[in-house]
């Protein structure tokens, strides 16, 4: 690839982080060098990609916040979520700066950003000073606008029906 595209997977419906991870898989299958982060995701939390991926898939290097988002915690620690979400983002643009990657993937960035943990003014100057060649893909709900506008690829992925609305929990190896 001579030049590496902006792509955006949002929405409120489920398959954001599912689509990231199969291109993930398909880049490392031709050889590619691909870079998984996952914000709001512990290695301590069950995760079927977490686990497949660091066993089986070593073109595949994974970084983890290791702060789950406050909708999952008991308890708020919000000043302590903001700067892992920044400690992250700054590993990952080290790494995509410095690492020759083929392929990044941010995973739930658009959280960090709607939810003020991560300024998009920030975003926006590492996509427009990434490696030319790096491919990006940014996942999660309520992307921003100045973002949308960037990227090259845009999909929405839209709820029309989901078990949880009739109480059904994630189950392992298909939510998680």
């Amino acid at each position: 690839m001579k030049k590496g595209l902006i792509h955006i997977y949002t929405g409120e419906g489920k398959g954001k982080t599912t689509a990231s991870i199969g291109l993930a898989i398909r880049a490392a299958g031709q050889g590619l060098k691909v870079l998984l982060v996952q914000f709001f995701k512990s290695d301590k939390d069950s995760s079927g990609e977490l686990n497949i991926i660091r066993e089986r898939v070593p073109e595949i290097e994974m970084v983890r916040m290791n702060e789950r988002h406050p909708l999952f915690k008991k308890e708020e620690r919000l000043g302590k979520i903001k700067d892992s979400v920044e400690e992250t983002f700054r590993e990952a643009v080290d790494k995509a700066l410095h690492g020759d990657y083929d392929l990044l993937i941010m995973d739930e960035i658009h959280s960090a950003v709607a939810g003020n943990w991560l300024a998009v003014d920030e975003v926006i100057g590492f996509l427009k000073h990434k490696p030319e060649k790096l491919e990006v893909v940014m996942t999660g709900r309520k992307a921003h606008e100045k973002l949308l506008d960037m990227a090259d690829y845009v999909t929405e992925m839209k709820m029309h029906r989901h078990p949880y609305e009739k109480g059904v929990k994630a189950r392992k190896g298909i939510e998680y």
